[in-house]
């Protein structure tokens, strides 16, 4: 017979009161209405012998709750008042990042290519947001590899400041 067994639990079972990180607790499997349920327990809310009719038993440690130095991905939403921050500001050193945050919004279909244009030299793209925003007219920034990769680390680094 194969189990799925949840991880453990985040109360006591029998208190109600919160586990603590590396704090011993003592773990049942019970089967209720055909299915198999685990309940853990604090030391202090433990019975002393495991509950009459338990498919297993064993005692563990909590773990420590897990404390990410990845920063949490930003939703499009976020980053689309990103975007309108940067384009409100209009700081031509911000053109590259603003170009690579369109392709991205693009990419997320918050942002809608209406047209491109050329101008001599310059190709742009005009974009509207996909909640009627805009029209945003951001500049083809034609980026290297290199470019991009500097672009993406600094454009982490500003979102997550």
């Amino acid at each position: 017979m194969d189990f799925q067994v949840k991880p453990v639990g985040k109360t006591c079972f029998a208190t109600g009161e919160p586990l603590v990180p590396g704090q011993r607790c003592h773990s049942v499997l019970m089967e209720e209405q055909g299915e198999v349920v685990r309940f853990d327990y604090s030391p202090e809310g433990w019975p002393g012998e495991p509950p009459e009719g338990c498919l297993a038993h064993w005692q563990t440690l909590i773990p420590e709750e897990e404390v990410s130095d990845q920063p949490q991905p930003m939703d499009t939403e976020s980053l689309f008042e990103f975007f309108e921050q940067i384009i409100e500001d209009a700081n031509p050193a911000q053109e590259k990042i603003s170009y690579v945050l369109s392709l991205l919004l693009m990419q997320k279909k918050r942002l809608k290519l209406e047209q491109s244009e050329r101008d001599g030299d310059h190709a742009s793209l005009k974009l509207v947001g996909s909640q009627g925003e805009g029209p945003y007219v951001i500049r083809d920034q034609q980026l290297s590899n290199e470019e991009i990769q500097q672009l993406q680390q600094e454009l982490t680094a500003a979102i997550y400041r």
